[in-house]
């Protein structure tokens, strides 16, 4: 008789869930170490992370934080070191290199922060967007390159090549570009890095279009904290770690953010630095379960104003 035979008649008891099973994107204790001579980095220190199917999230962290690593692992540009991602149907830990490929191809569409990374200089917009397509007539892809430059505002540009074109232009034809082939995923690094605030905000419009309209999953990595109010969810990276997550609460109009700790699968919460050097919190620290929270106490025991307290 089979296992599911079995539980189906209560004979055994059912497996739990899989960490991540019913998300697009899931990293398990994702590990990535890159070697320089005789010296190791580790980039990524088994950082957990789901993203669901129809998101919008940013990934915010500052400059080595392991935030592009990241980036590079889940576009199946690098490959990872140890631990589990997968994206969609796709095992990154086991792909090879021709299927490396087919998922770059298939799966993810990328925008570069440089806007001379995501156009070809001697093509026209239009053509642009033609060029990773892989099916179709001729007409049929022009069409669809027509319809993708309208989609996020660029329709009027379809006929300039690159130079003719604002940095702001050649962004939303580079999200363009990276949505020809229908990905399920796309992902942007630092895609605003070069542009005004007022031209950035053209460009997370774009996105947000490709995310309510063409249905895509949209991860932004970023190293600006204001993004938050372009997304709904926030995670910030810290030593190659998840540490905390900012929501996007709106309720009867008013929108508010609220900042969560990150629990890792080993139970490891980061604390933020300032709360450390504030109630001098070092190496060891005190545990106690008070109810419905943890209190932390500095090693030395407890002091007026000393007390950290994490709701659970």
């Amino acid at each position: 008789m089979s296992e599911s035979t079995l539980e189906a008649l209560g004979g055994g008891a059912a497996r739990p869930a899989e960490f991540g099973h019913d998300a697009l994107v899931v990293c398990d204790s994702l590990v990535r170490i890159f070697q320089s001579g005789s010296v190791e980095v580790q980039a990524l220190q088994g950082l957990d992370l789901m993203v669901d199917d129809g998101e919008m999230i940013a990934v915010v962290g500052a400059s080595g934080s392991g935030k592009s690593t990241l980036l590079g692992v889940l576009s199946g540009m690098d490959a990872p070191t140890a631990g589990r991602v997968r994206v969609g149907r796709w095992d990154l830990m086991a792909v090879g290199t021709r299927e490396r490929v087919a998922y770059r191809r298939e799966m993810v569409g990328f925008v570069w922060q440089q806007t001379s990374r995501n156009l070809l200089p001697y093509l026209s917009a239009r053509q642009n967007v033609r060029v990773p397509m892989t099916a179709g007539a001729r007409r049929a892809r022009a069409a669809r390159a027509d319809e993708l430059l309208d989609l996020v505002g660029v329709g009027h540009v379809a006929d300039r090549r690159p130079q003719e074109m604002s940095g702001g232009e050649q962004q939303r034809v580079a999200i363009a570009t990276a949505l020809a082939n229908e990905p399920q995923l796309l992902l942007a690094d630092e895609p605003t890095g070069e542009l005004d605030t007022a031209t950035a905000q053209d460009v997370f419009d774009a996105l947000r279009t490709a995310n309510l309209e063409a249905g895509t999953t949209v991860v932004v990595v970023t190293h600006d904290p204001a993004v938050s109010a372009q997304v709904e969810r926030t995670v910030a990276i810290r030593d190659g770690r998840t540490s905390s997550e900012v929501l996007r609460r709106d309720a009867d109009g008013d929108v508010t953010h609220e900042e969560y700790a990150v629990m890792d699968r080993a139970g490891r919460v980061q604390v933020p630095r300032e709360y450390r050097e504030a109630l001098e919190l070092t190496r060891r620290v005190r545990l106690a379960l008070e109810g419905d929270h943890v209190s932390v106490r500095p090693d030395g025991g407890a002091r007026s104003g000393s007390r950290r307290e994490v709701v659970r």
